[in-house]
Formats: C-alpha cells, sequence, structure tokens
C-alpha cells in the first residue's frame, strides 16, 4: 500500500537496537555505587519503555493502510450518478455523468460529498443555467459494494449548507456485513499519518486492476455503469488506499499530501488509530500536498439530521 513504510520501519527497528545496545554498555560498563547502579538501572527502564512505545507507534502506523483497507473495505462504495439540467418540457441543456466514494456511517446511511450527492453543486456551468432560471436533477445515484454484485439506489439525506458534505439513504437496510466506520472524536494534529481510501479514477481505475482479460473487454466501452455492474458481478469492485501526512488543519478544512484523483471525493480519511478523521473532497492540480479534506467533525450534526428524518 504505501512501500516507504516497510523501509522506515527496519530503519526505525535498527536505531533502536543500536541505540538500546548503547545504553546497556554505557549502565553496564561504568557502574558507579550501587546506589548509582540501581538508579541508572530505573533510567536504562524508563529509556527501553519509551523506546519500545515509539516502536509500537512505528509499526501501528505502518500497519494501518492494509488494516484499514482489509477491515473497512466491504463498506466503502463506489458512487455513479447522473444529472441533468435544463428547462420544463425541453431537452435537457446539460446531461453530466458522476463518479464518487462514500462510506458507512450508521444503518441505511452513507456519508460522501455534497458535490457527489448533489452534482451540479459547485459546478459553474450548471450555475450559470440555474441562473437564467434552469433545474438541475438526479436522474440515477447508485452505489456499488464490494462483494454486491448489483448497485443499490441511493437518495439525498442531508446535505450539508457550508460545506462539501453529505449523507445519503440506501433505498434497501444496510446488509449486516457493513459495518459503520469509527469516527474519531478528537481533533487531528498536523504530522500525523493519513490514509485515504476511495476509487480513484472511478470505473477506469478499478479496470485498470482488473485481470488482464477483463480489462482488455471493457476498456474501450463507453458505458461507465455497465461496467461498473461488470465488474460487481466478477467481485471486482475494489477500492484502493494511498497514504500519506496531515499538513495542516484550518478550522474543518484537512491538508494532506496523500495523493488522490477524481471518482476518490467522498471517501474516508483514516488516522493512524484506523479513524475517519475525514472526507476526501479536493486537490490542487500541480501541488502535490494539496489534497483537501472536511473533517468528520462536521459530518456528525448531518448523520444526525438523516436519522431523525428517517422516523
Amino acid at each position: 500500500v504505501c512501500t516507504a513504510w516497510p523501509r522506515l520501519m527496519q530503519i526505525s527497528l535498527v536505531l533502536f537496537l543500536a541505540v538500546t545496545a548503547g545504553i546497556l554498555a554505557h549502565y553496564w560498563v561504568k557502574p558507579d555505587s550501587s546506589f548509582n547502579s540501581s538508579s541508572n538501572s530505573e533510567d536504562m527502564q524508563q529509556q527501553i519503555s519509551r523506546l519500545n512505545a515509539q516502536v509500537g507507534e512505528l509499526e501501528q502506523e505502518q500497519a494501518m493502510p492494509a488494516q484499514v483497507l482489509n477491515r473497512y473495505r466491504n463498506s466503502i462504495c463506489y458512487i455513479f450518478g447522473i444529472y441533468q439540467v435544463g428547462f420544463p418540457n425541453q431537452k435537457p441543456l446539460q446531461r453530466t455523468r458522476i463518479s464518487g466514494t462514500g462510506f458507512v456511517v450508521a444503518d441505511g446511511l452513507i456519508a460522501t460529498n455534497r458535490h457527489v450527492a448533489e452534482p451540479w453543486y459547485g459546478d459553474p456551468d450548471s450555475d450559470a443555467l440555474v441562473a437564467k432560471g434552469a433545474t438541475a436533477k438526479l436522474e440515477k445515484l447508485v452505489a456499488y459494494f464490494p462483494g454486491s454484485p448489483a448497485p443499490v439506489t441511493l437518495t439525498p439525506a442531508a446535505l450539508s449548507q457550508d460545506g462539501d458534505l453529505a449523507v445519503v439513504r440506501l433505498s434497501n437496510p444496510t446488509p449486516f456485513y457493513l459495518q459503520p466506520l469509527p469516527l474519531a472524536t478528537d481533533r487531528p494534529n498536523p504530522g500525523e499519518l493519513v490514509a485515504v481510501v476511495g476509487y480513484p479514477m472511478g470505473v477506469l481505475g478499478m479496470m485498470a486492476k482488473a485481470p488482464t482479460p477483463v480489462y482488455e473487454r471493457l476498456a474501450f466501452r463507453h458505458d461507465d455503469q455497465g461496467a461498473a455492474t461488470e465488474l460487481a458481478a466478477l467481485s471486482l469492485i475494489r477500492p484502493s488506499a494511498t497514504c500519506g501526512h496531515l499538513g495542516d488543519v484550518v478550522g474543518d478544512k484537512l491538508i494532506y499530501d496523500a495523493p488522490t484523483a477524481h471518482g476518490a471525493s467522498g471517501g474516508p480519511v483514516f488516522n493512524s488509530r484506523g479513524e475517519v478523521i475525514g472526507v476526501n473532497a479536493a486537490y490542487i492540480d500541480g501541488f502535490s500536498g494539496g489534497t483537501l479534506g472536511v473533517s468528520s467533525q462536521a459530518l456528525k450534526p448531518l448523520i444526525i439530521q438523516a436519522q431523525k428524518k428517517s422516523f
């Protein structure tokens, strides 16, 4: 998942062993007295305990991306949609396909970006038409889950009014094997390791990972939903994980350097403890450290709002 981490772990373990050997040599070669020896032994044990804790943290960070992908893969879905913008009783002036990512946050509820659940949100072409009196509407919004052969219809349940977040509702009850992802309770700190899970490049990204015969059959099709349905039937709906570090936290906005691409919008951003600290939202072209997410703290009121509407 992240090839640099195993090398970092090996270097860290070597340094740990070297420092431990140095500490042992320092205290065992020059014992001044029984009192100093006892004191030195306690200091040595404390330093070794701290080093053990640091190595434990490194081991946890190294394993985290693979762990969250394996543990929560089935609860992270690929979202496909079509929306149109036009005037009543006329042919739509704009008809657009969209791809995104979502993840289960409660029974029957999926978190994603507002620009996935309401795809014309922030679209300047749609805004220009709506300003002239046109109407935007969803034709289709469906979710493909790993291991499931058929898509599930989604409907918007709660949309943020001041951020790129949304909660959508599954048309069917959440299958028992789709566990909600844990949301972090603490505010994240710059410098933390993060992992982003989603479907970068949408169907194209999944086809690139498919066996060669499947790729050759689907590569030149222009029907994203048809290709996604065939991938689902072959159990090839599989999210990807990338990792990096949290560069800054500004209000509800997270800035990190984990690479992403179109189609990963709405995916969960995990911390080193496997908790969701944010929802992946956008990236800045030409700046590898400019991936943007929205804090999961801002997601919690939307989940409550969507749950109240279900009663």
